[in-house]
């Protein structure tokens, strides 16, 4: 009997190792070398199995059988302990050449199908690269339990699986063809192009390998096996309760990283898991990543708990997308109308005020709050306390972003009786013209979510002689419906009669209170309301140019061709005005109606390669960054860096939105964001000067609403810059990557730079809205488009950011100018960055929670840890970029798996009280 191999795995295992590979000059001396290092028992092992190779050569089938089972019985049992090189493995190392050839000789029979398994584990560490025999002799051999030879061979056996699938897919390349042999071709297709090989045994060979992994936790091999051989269909046969969860994640995960269409192809099948298993929430976010409202639909009917479907509401109205339930999806009328009204976002405000209690911070902040000039020596304390339209207009965008949503702050909602000189009616007219129209929409932002106390407040301003205040109003009305859905249309039916007034600056309030209302609502009203007015010769440039964005906004990703072609015609009719600052809108809006919609931008594109030289690049470049935004194509990143590479002309203009693309494509994952940063770093050092004007802004799309030191340092640089260009864009970056955050290093910052900038009215303008930005909402708010754990990207959310960064290109012109309400696009992005936890009846229900820095387990053994360095509150609590929440309780069951924004928790049934 031989002994047993694993008793013997940790002395001389290393020994062994280096006997087998260091030649010796005379053989005879090595085979003594060795046999003398071996232990007695490896000794006796390898004795015995070289007695069992010659065995196997003798003519008797009977000693045969005997020798193949005991040879076989050595290799599984080592296969067990897999520290280096099995004992058995190595021994027969020297005899595998002969076992082979051997083989050939044999005749067909049971016995040289065993001896052909064997072969196929030797040839694991025998056969030579490339020669796939581990395959080979599988193939040959019986087809037994593939598990019983142990997990690495299996694995081996899966790589020359994906090495042959490939070899036989190739077919021979057609180079020359002649019309006899084409019609030759049609009839006998084969002759030409070379038969695919069948794949049938291949395939049979994966079905067992699938199963083993499936069975063995090691779902992403499957995946990954699956993948190689484009037969990803297989895996739903092999998915159970057991491991669904971690195949569905493995999936949606790698879906990022593949090339299309696959990436759409597995999350199809991801999809699929998701819904056979009843796990709705995440089937919904697979089907809002495709945006496919079918599918959307799929969920509502599959699934007849009516909490549940709640729970797929707030998902919808975080998305931001417009979405009308039939009866199929909701039969009760009343269940209707409630599903109907959370998908509207209706109790947004309520929600969110009542974050703002929990955390104590309801009280009114006035800008001087913000500024903190006592904190700064004499000179800047001194230039601010003169009053000049520039800061007192500065001072209206930073007590709108800081009190935004609070319905409550120190300049515009004070009662006309508790102080004359800060009262609403005041503080408006310390603006000159165009000021009070900001100031009036600031209003908006103050009351924003609250539709009714919104437009109530607002009221009083429709009645003002003034066109500006009136404009100022018209906005205000879209910022407060914005994101909000009302049955009514309130902001339609407030705004419609306004579009055709004479004056320009009324037109624009309606036209963009109406984007800021409906974006992404594919309203057809509105369309046939606002595309006459991009073919009128006799409307103002600025008048057409928030057209285009509103339409951009309101049919955001839609692909509509009637708008496009409505776009490009304004573009060709106004060649003569194609330098002002407002036509970059233009190409914009266009862009955002492919906005991530890839390959269907193309004939677009084309078609806008006709246009006047002048804008004919800036408008491929818009077109492409849109098209591609959030998906993370490398190609696409790689053909904008070529752009920026080249040195241009004077005048040309479409380097800046290249710059802005690099950052809109590769914003979708960390690790596309962390090699963008770097790229800008390296653009910022040889780019031309248009490109440098563009790179802050970059870096702030990169880092929205999450402040990483690195880029914050770059900024902190780049706003001290010699091009004035530079340094405005650096500081509205710095309230970019800081907004909503209330971070104490970036506010520092701007303080200092308050300081240092305070004889530069424009420049300190900047400062004083980044100030603002970075208190949005005093600290409550996000401006990051991704949601639910970074893998859903809001289309709204992120054309409005999109919109105000186009917008910086030309700071001068626009934002210093007297469009300086384009920062309130901003809103589009805003959400309370909370996790609020309701009970079966949607009232506050408040529960620990563990928060910590959100840790990857993708393709990771076992059950580990979701969070590391956690936290644990009570909710609602605040959740920063990167962070992740879980309960602390197992009290309540949540209705999502991401606890993010309004989260249904339902009572366990099987939980007990401990006493």
């Amino acid at each position: 009997m031989a002994p047993d191999p694993n008793s013997a795995s940790g002395s001389g295992t290393t020994r062994d190792e280096a006997s087998v590979k260091v030649p010796a000059k005379d053989p005879k001396k090595k085979d003594e070398k060795k046999d003398e290092d071996l232990s007695e028992e490896d000794l006796a092992l390898k004795q015995q199995l070289e007695l069992y190779v010659e065995r196997v050569q003798d003519t008797d089938p009977g000693l045969q059988k005997v020798a193949l089972e005991s040879m076989r019985q050595e290799i599984r049992t080592s296969t067990s302990s897999m520290t280096s090189v099995p004992k058995p493995l190595k021994f027969l190392r020297p005899h595998y050449a002969t076992l082979k050839a051997y083989y050939d000789t044999m005749a067909d029979s049971d016995l040289k199908k065993f001896l052909a398994d064997i072969l196929s584990v030797l040839a694991m560490t025998m056969s030579a690269e490339g020669e796939r025999e581990s395959l080979k002799y599988r193939l040959l051999g019986s087809e037994g339990e593939i598990g019983s030879w142990g997990h690495e061979y299996v694995r081996n056996l899966a790589g020359e699986i994906a090495q042959e699938y490939t070899k036989r897919q190739v077919r021979i390349p057609i180079i020359s063809i002649d019309m006899i042999a084409f019609a030759h071709w049609l009839t006998t297709r084969h002759l030409i192009l070379g038969e695919e090989a069948s794949v049938d045994d291949l395939i049979e060979l994966v079905q067992q390998i699938v199963a083993f992994h499936m069975k063995h936790n090691a779902e992403y091999e499957a995946v990954d096996l699956l993948m190689e051989v484009e037969d990803l269909d297989m895996l739903g046969d092999h998915v159970d309760r057991t491991n669904y969860k971690r195949t569905g994640l493995y999936l949606t995960s790698s879906a990022r990283y593949l090339p299309g269409p696959d990436d759409m192809l597995v999350l199809d099948i991801a999809y699929t898991i998701y819904l056979k298993f009843e796990e709705y929430p995440s089937a919904l976010q697979i089907a809002l990543f495709l945006d496919n409202m079918q599918y959307v639909k799929k969920v509502f009917t599959s699934c007849d708990d009516l909490l549940r479907k709640k729970q797929f509401c707030y998902i919808l109205a975080r998305h931001g997308i417009t979405f009308e339930l039939d009866e199929e999806m909701a039969a009760d009328d009343d269940d209707r109308e409630t599903l109907q009204e959370i998908i509207n976002n209706t109790k947004l405000s309520e929600g969110y005020l009542t974050l703002a209690r929990d955390i104590e911070v309801m009280e009114p902040k006035s800008p001087e709050d913000i500024y903190k000039a006592h904190l700064l020596d004499g000179r800047a304390s001194a230039g601010a306390s003169v009053d000049s339209a520039r800061q007192n207009l500065a001072a209206t965008f930073v007590n709108a972003f800081v009190n935004a949503g609070f319905g409550q702050d120190k300049l515009m909602t004070v009662p006309s009786e508790a102080s004359s000189s800060g009262s609403s009616g005041n503080w408006l007219f310390k603006n000159k013209e165009h000021g009070k129209a900001s100031a009036a929409a600031s209003l908006g932002m103050i009351l924003l979510w609250d539709v009714d106390s919104g437009l109530a407040q607002l009221d009083k301003y429709f009645h003002s002689n003034d066109n500006h205040v009136i404009a100022g109003a018209l906005l205000g009305v879209g910022i407060v419906n914005c994101g909000i859905k009302n049955d009514c249309d309130p902001a339609l039916a407030l705004l419609a009669e306004y579009i055709d007034k004479e004056d320009s600056s009324v037109r624009i309030g309606a036209i963009m209170g109406l984007g800021l209302a409906y974006a992404g609502a594919q309203n057809e009203q509105i369309c046939s309301k606002l595309i006459p007015i991009l073919g009128d010769s006799k409307a103002s440039l600025d008048v057409v140019a928030f057209t285009a964005i509103s339409l951009g906004l309101v049919y955001v990703g839609s692909c509509n061709g009637d708008i496009a072609e409505a776009i490009i015609c304004a573009l060709m009719e106004r060649e003569s005005e194609l330098g002002e600052p407002l036509t970059r809108l233009l190409p914009l809006g266009l862009g955002l109606l492919y906005l991530g919609k890839q390959e269907s931008v193309e004939a677009t594109a084309e078609v806008s390669k006709t246009l006047n030289v002048q804008i004919r690049k800036y408008c491929d470049m818009t077109l492409l960054s849109c098209a591609y935004a959030g998906t993370g194509n490398v190609l696409k990143v790689q053909h904008l860096l070529g752009q920026c590479a080249q040195h241009l002309e004077k005048g040309e203009s479409h380097q800046g939105p290249a710059v802005l693309g690099i950052a809109m494509v590769a914003m979708a994952e960390e690790l596309g964001i962390e090699m963008a940063i770097r790229s800008l770093e390296h653009l910022l050092q040889y780019g031309e000067q248009n490109i440098r004007r563009a790179v802050p802004l970059a870096l702030g799309l990169l880092c929205i609403s999450n402040p990483k030191v690195n880029v914050m340092d770059t900024l902190s640089r780049l706003s001290h810059d010699t091009d004035t260009e530079v340094a405005m864009a650096a500081v509205i970056s710095l309230g970019l990557i800081g907004a909503g955050t209330n971070n104490a290093r970036i506010a520092g910052m701007l303080r200092n730079l308050s300081s240092y900038y305070y004889k530069e009215a424009s420049l300190l303008f900047c400062v004083r809205i980044a100030q603002g930005l970075v208190h949005m909402g005093k600290g409550l708010m996000t401006l990051g488009p991704y949601h639910s754990e970074r893998f859903l990207l809001s289309p709204t959310a992120l054309a409005g950011i999109i919109t105000l960064l186009h917008a910086c290109l030309d700071m001068k012109a626009i934002i210093l100018g007297k469009y300086h309400y384009v920062l309130y696009f901003v809103v589009l992005a805003m959400q309370p960055r909370m996790l609020l936890t309701v009970d079966e009846n949607l009232k506050p229900l408040s529960v620990p929670v563990r928060v910590g820095q959100a840790v990857d387990v993708v393709g990771q053994a076992g059950r580990p840890k979701t969070i590391t360095g956690f936290q644990t509150h009570s909710t609602p609590v605040l959740l920063a970029a990167g962070d992740r929440a879980e309960l602390a309780t197992e009290k309540y069951i949540p209705l999502s798996s991401i606890l993010e924004g309004f989260v249904i928790l339902k009572e366990n049934p099987d939980y007990r009280e401990d006493n």
